[in-house]
């Protein structure tokens, strides 16, 4: 029998956002978890940040590490598995990174060792304080962590992939030693699949850790181009799910939806239960998938200032904890799901995409591949993905059950008036 997709949330507690750390209050959060659970959801995703739980380099303070352990106890407590990330340092816009990492301290966050060590320090500390618990299923790095490593942000931190690719390995293994066993995992925003300067490469993504993690946001230029009701974004996170495929060595690696929202205005409040559907519909029909992880689990209070206006009705639950209809949405899946496990049928055709991570960009909106993919899908072909250098290798194709492999330029019309280049 298959095993059942896990369903969660990403973790947003309803009083003081992730400040809650600063005057945490196990009520609160009692209160918090007890309305997620009524949804018959199986995990959380928590964000110990950082600068609190780890305020100087060879400070980790275990007065913090002591209320995680509480947290993730609560969580057991109402029936709820928890994964934990480690170096969080970007939430909802906002950068969160400890004060002997930037300005007069300022070191590179990839490449120096002693913040290498520091960070291993923290990961190693947090896995092994959990441990032994039951419902603890492992470590995420961090948040969407590439984003310090390139453009757009501000003042990144530059590194090559190398770096980043014995960054990765130092960083598991951290992991690995607190926690044995575990699920732990990396996970970035989908600059690793698109952007052709990431040092984030999709490689790493499909090869480092456990699972693969895809965060599918659709307001990368997805909705903006194509609408809000639309195969490419209706289908973007089943798209992130089969194009990380091309790249993972095994064959049935999971593939884990960490992060998916639904975003105002592009996907308006009155539309986001429809979109909720489609989302996940789509994403079971995808083979291997481990879970989906929803972002997020409350709104953020109108009382916190600066977030993007988006960022605050992002919840499944509003701010008392009232679930919304995307909630029951969400809620009924899962409860499908564990009565009767999906076994999506093998995706036979797959689509070429360049194993060149320097022409990534054509798997991004408007570029060729992610535009076939979507010509394919609205066709109802159910395509996956293949690398080009392994689209003529039949022993890979055939452990993938990849009968018929097809390029963009066989996909897409050719403009009119001459050929693609």
């Amino acid at each position: 029998m298959p095993s059942a997709v896990r369903f969660g949330v990403n973790y947003t507690p309803s009083e003081g956002w992730f400040h809650h750390w600063l005057d945490f209050d196990l009520d609160s959060v009692r209160a918090d978890l007890d309305s997620i659970a009524a949804l018959g959801l199986d995990h959380v995703r928590v964000f110990p940040l950082w600068p609190y739980f780890q305020p100087n380099r060879s400070l980790i303070r275990p007065r913090a590490v002591e209320q995680l352990g509480a947290l993730v106890d609560a969580a057991g407590e109402r029936g709820l598995d928890v994964n934990v990330d480690g170096l969080q340092g970007h939430l909802s816009s906002f950068d969160f990174l400890p004060a002997w990492t930037r300005t007069w301290h300022r070191r590179n966050l990839f490449t120096d060792p002693d913040v290498i060590e520091g960070q291993a320090d923290l990961l190693r500390t947090l896995a092994a304080a959990l441990a032994g618990r039951p419902n603890f299923l492992g470590m995420t790095l961090g948040n969407e962590v590439n984003q310090f490593s390139a453009g757009p942000h501000p003042d990144p931190d530059r590194a090559t992939a190398e770096e980043i690719d014995t960054w990765l390995t130092r960083m598991l293994a951290a992991c690995e030693e607190g926690a044995p066993g575990k699920l732990h995992l990396h996970a970035e925003y989908d600059a690793t699949w698109y952007q052709d300067d990431q040092p984030f490469t999709p490689a790493q993504a499909a090869r480092h850790g456990a699972v693969t993690a895809v965060h599918s946001w659709v307001f990368n230029g997805t909705a903006q181009r194509h609408g809000r009701v639309s195969a490419p974004t209706e289908h973007h996170a089943a798209y992130l799910i089969e194009l990380s495929k091309a790249w993972a060595a095994d064959p049935h690696r999971p593939v884990w939806l960490q992060e998916v929202g639904a975003p105002a205005p592009l996907i308006p409040a009155e539309h986001a239960a429809a979109f909720t559907e489609a989302t996940v519909e789509h994403a079971l029909d995808c083979p291997d998938l481990f879970g989906i992880t929803w972002w997020c689990s409350h709104d953020v209070s109108r009382d916190l200032a600066d977030f993007p206006e988006l960022e605050y009705g992002l919840g499944l639950l509003t701010n008392d904890r009232k679930p919304k209809d995307a909630a029951y949405v969400l809620a009924r899946a899962a409860r499908d799901q564990a009565a009767a496990p999906s076994a999506p049928a093998t995706r036979t055709t797959a689509l070429a995409v360049p194993a060149d991570p320097s022409v990534r960009s054509r798997c991004a909106p408007g570029g060729d591949v992610f535009e076939a993919f979507f010509r394919l899908t609205a066709d109802g072909a159910r395509p996956t993905t293949v690398l080009d250098s392994h689209a003529a290798d039949a022993h890979h194709l055939a452990a993938r059950g990849i009968t018929e492999v097809v390029t963009s330029d066989q996909v897409l019309p050719t403009p009119q008036g001459g050929t693609r280049s």
